[in-house]
Parts: C-alpha cells; structure tokens; sequence
C-alpha cells in the first residue's frame, strides 16, 4: 500500500471509493460525504497538500482522506473527514495508515491542531482527545465526546493555546 497525495485523475476513484464506504449509512441515493467532497474542493479551505489515497499494489484507490482548513475563533486549524475506505480493504490498516499520514503531513505544515467528529474508541488511537480538554467546542453542543481533537507540534505553550467554537470549512455547515 502506497499512501500519496491525490491527483486529479484519482476523483472517479475517490468518488467511488467515498459513495461505496459510506452506502451502508446514507440516507440518499448519494452519501452525504459525496457531496461534501464535490463541495470542499471548490471553496477557500481545500488544501490539495492535504488530501490523500491509499493505492494498493494493484494500483487502485482503496482509501481516501482529507483535511480542509477550519478556525478555533480566529485562529488556523484543521478539520479531518471524511475519512473512506472502500468496504473491501476496510480492517486491514488502510484507514490507519491514512490517519496516521495526514496527522504526519499537517504536522509537517505547521499545523497546531486537527478537529473530528467520530467515535473515540477508533480515534483515541491516533491520539484524538475529548476538544473539551482543551477548551474548545464543537460547532453543535450536542457532538459532546464525539467532537475530538489532536494536537501538532505547533500547538504549544509558547503561543497561547487556541480555544473557543471550532468552525469547519464552510460546506460541512450547509451539505
């Protein structure tokens, strides 16, 4: 398995990979996260550094991952997810080797903090704490302990620590 950044020609695949991933819980035709994707990739916060695939030997996308700028008041953080992985590679490292990653190459852009709504017991692995041990609130009061946070080396007490309602990139408030 290869993790590397995505390439334009990967979106079919990424799409693919996203719809299939999340079919089991969608209320739609389309998951939710299909959109999300199409929409975060036209607004200010996309970093292309910063969206992922997992290829497996065969060369085909198993997996995908992004980060999309969000704020903690008005400082610079980061948002995870969606996170997929195609439902035949899933419990077999690809979602962790992605996580992994992506926490590496934000970490590696200075970046302080990444912010996640998900379920704990899978990402207190990667280091992922209750945002509420840090001061920070989720955008809905009621994500309570789901509503995670993982800090970067750029989060550190020679800077004030940011705190306050973390804001997502703007198309996670409207899709």
């Amino acid at each position: 398995m290869l993790i590397r950044r995505e390439r334009p020609d990967d979106l079919p695949a990424v799409t693919a990979v996203t719809g299939a991933a999340f079919a089991g819980r969608a209320r739609t035709p389309v998951p939710v996260e299909v959109t999300l994707l199409d929409e975060l990739r036209g607004c200010d916060g996309w970093l292309p550094a910063l969206s992922l695939v997992a290829e497996g030997a065969d060369g085909k996308v198993t997996g995908h991952v992004v980060c999309t700028r969000g704020r903690v008041g008005e400082r610079p953080a980061l948002g995870l997810g969606p996170l997929s992985v195609h439902p035949g590679h899933q419990r077999r490292g690809v979602g962790s080797a992605l996580v992994h990653t992506v926490l590496g190459a934000a970490d590696a852009l200075g970046e302080p903090l990444v912010a996640l709504l998900g379920e704990p017991a899978y990402y207190g692995r990667f280091g992922f704490r209750a945002a509420a041990e840090y001061g920070i609130t989720p955008p809905d009061p009621a994500w309570g302990r789901y509503f995670q946070v993982r800090t970067l080396t750029a989060y550190g007490p020679e800077d004030p620590a940011p705190r306050g309602t973390f804001a997502y990139a703007e198309p996670f408030g409207r899709v």
